[in-house]
């Protein structure tokens, strides 16, 4: 059932709602068959975004691409788009089987194809035993599924999904989002995907858009946005991160009283802000270093998670276990930054 995939373009888009400005702007690229996240804090525009694609709200200016098409005029239901919610929105009243074929019978597709095609959706989803269940006999996890394969029966140009985890417990929303990850490349459907999870979205995206306040900030490959934010906001977003004061010179970094050797193509000699992950930060008890003292420690299984007060503030570490266990609060300590995990900002960098 695999459709030749389309790109999505927005262009210029922009949605106020009353005096409120809910995005602002947008224009944006989202190739054919890619996986592609909206991901930001609550009330960032990601949602009015996913729904602006999906036609269930109507930009107040710009235009929405679907291929070569201009949709921005169109219905929903002459778009091609179909959208899993965060809510599963299954009827309770029907069953499995029902609740896939729903959007068939009101297309007016025959019976036989009918029945063939939601029985081929139950099966790629891993459902193909529970077409006479009624929704409120299956787990959460299993009526994920079924609000997928009820989307994707009507073998849309694009998948569109809102949340559609947040109602799932931790074990089970990392399986779900490996079956909708692994489904979405084999299928090759152009994907738009919402979340405010990071490590949600770093695991599931091609492309992660990164939105703030109606705005996007950044648009880049998991990685990309891990190692290179673009601004302030993506670097403290995405994971979790040391925003350290600094200066930049000829190939040298300063941080508080410690200098060391460090180059980055594009900054020039000034003040800059040092993006340091946690997993960067070497701790030693010796040697050359940012000094500080040791305020806690938490064991978390591969590794030990510090805090450590420095001259220029708190930095986080998450450090592999020594062998002597761990450091006990008030130690002194010595930081350095691994090369291949450190980012610099420039005052632009907001």
């Amino acid at each position: 059932m695999r459709t030749p995939a389309v790109p999505v373009r927005l262009g210029g888009v922009t949605k106020r709602f009353g005096a409120v400005l809910a995005v602002d702007d947008v224009t944006l690229e989202i190739p054919a068959g890619l996986l592609v996240t909206l991901l930001g804090p609550s009330g960032c525009g990601k949602t009015t975004t996913l729904r602006m694609v999906a036609g269930l709200e109507h930009p107040t200016n710009g235009r929405v691409f679907i291929g070569d098409e201009d949709v921005t005029p169109l219905p929903a239901s002459n778009r091609s788009v179909t959208m899993v919610f965060q809510s599963y929105a299954l009827f309770p009243h029907l069953t499995v089987f029902e609740n896939v074929a729903y959007g068939l019978r009101i297309a007016k597709v025959p019976e036989r194809a009918l029945r063939e095609q939601v029985g081929a959706v139950l099966e790629l989803v891993g459902l193909p035993q529970v077409g006479e269940r009624y929704p409120a006999q299956l787990s959460g996890g299993q009526q994920q599924r079924v609000a997928l394969a009820r989307a994707l029966v009507m073998k849309p140009k694009v998948l569109l999904f809102d949340e559609p985890l947040s109602n799932l417990d931790a074990k089970l929303r990392k399986r779900v989002r490996a079956e909708i990850r692994d489904l979405q490349q084999r299928l090759g459907i152009t994907t738009i995907y919402v979340t405010h999870d990071q490590a949600e979205a770093l695991a599931l995206s091609d492309v992660i858009v990164v939105m703030n306040l109606g705005r996007v900030e950044q648009v880049g490959s998991p990685f990309d946005l891990y190692r290179k934010p673009a601004t302030r906001f993506v670097a403290d977003f995405i994971g979790e991160a040391n925003l350290l004061p600094g200066r930049y010179a000829e190939g040298m970094v300063t941080v508080g009283p410690y200098t060391f050797a460090f180059r980055q193509d594009g900054v020039h000699a000034g003040p800059v802000t040092v993006v340091a992950r946690p997993e960067t930060v070497q701790v030693a008890t010796a040697g050359q270093g940012l000094p500080g003292t040791v305020r806690s420690a938490f064991f978390m299984g591969t590794t030990i998670d510090y805090l450590i007060e420095t001259p220029i503030g708190e930095v986080s570490a998450s450090a592999p276990p020594r062998v002597t266990g761990m450091l006990p609060v008030g130690s002194d300590v010595r930081l350095q930054f691994a090369e291949a995990g450190l980012y610099l900002l420039t005052e632009d960098g907001r």
